[in-house]
């Protein structure tokens, strides 16, 4: 009897033993570690549906996130305003050529720039980010202005840069973007001409622009334009398909549902596209 107390004892001591020192962590699909003390989960999960690429022609885009995205062609990648750290391209080839629209912290960031750039990566803007990044990255730097166009030419890629300008209206000393200091540009790879508005109002210069296969169009208020204004300058300028990106501000996400209803009321011939850009 006395043995037989003795050993229910012991396995009661056990069982509260190891109830009292398991913790558990639940790990969800997005790499979010969650505590079991947890009062509110909420975990960051993609939205359905969400898409994050596109390729036609041999050329595939890649959404990064606001401004900022990767073109890959023919084993070579095209970074277009990289913030975000080295982490937001992991998977992605090192840039052949960076290309930076304007010194503002969605566009210009050293940090990543340094932390993605190769002694051979070519970096392309305007002047007034030249003057911003550091004396390592000038080294390999480009300056274009607006209206002016250079081209860069490896074994794997005939590479084609106009600068386009980009600004906000009316044109005077409150404007966040006066003309002349950044650049929107139209880069021709493999035949197919892609228009990047980067932070722009509808222009004079956008709605002249023609032959656009791949437009990059912003709208997002307070800093660019309207979801109408966009609209309405892609309705005149006609680009093949347009992508609706640069599209958070103040008051958050623009209605780019709105935007694709827009075009396509008046010209369904325009494909409208709409990446994942704030996953």
């Amino acid at each position: 009897m006395k043995n037989s107390l003795y050993f229910i004892l012991c396995i009661t001591f056990l069982f509260f033993n190891c109830k009292t020192d398991k913790k558990t962590n639940v790990v969800d699909d997005s790499d979010n570690v969650i505590s079991e003390d947890s009062i509110t989960i909420e975990a960051k999960e993609p939205k359905t549906g969400s898409v994050f690429g596109y390729t036609k022609d041999a050329i595939k885009v890649s959404a990064i996130s606001h401004a900022t995205m990767v073109l890959d062609y023919n084993d070579t990648s095209i970074y277009i305003d990289p913030v975000g750290g080295k982490e937001a391209f992991e998977g992605f080839k090192p840039p052949t050529f960076a290309i930076i629209t304007d010194i503002h912290g969605d566009h210009l960031n050293i940090e990543t720039l340094q932390q993605i750039s190769t002694p051979t990566t070519v970096i392309i803007g305007p002047r007034a980010v030249e003057e911003q990044i550091p004396e390592e990255l000038k080294k390999n730097f480009t300056v274009i202005f607006n209206g002016l166009s250079r081209n860069f030419k490896t074994s794997k890629i005939d590479l084609d840069v106009e600068a386009i300008p980009m600004y906000n209206l009316p044109e005077d000393e409150t404007s966040r973007h006066p003309k002349g200091r950044g650049n929107g540009y139209i880069l021709t790879i493999n035949g197919k001409r892609i228009y990047i508005s980067g932070d722009t109002e509808d222009i004079l210069e956008m709605r002249q622009l023609k032959d656009i296969d791949m437009a990059f169009v912003c709208m997002n208020l307070p800093y660019t334009m309207t979801v109408d204004s966009a609209a309405s300058a892609v309705l005149q300028f006609k680009p093949k398909e347009v992508f609706p990106y640069h599209y958070r501000g103040q008051d958050g996400l623009s209605d780019v549902d709105k935007f694709k209803n827009l075009v396509n009321a008046e010209n369904s011939d325009i494909k409208v596209i709409q990446l994942d850009w704030y996953h």
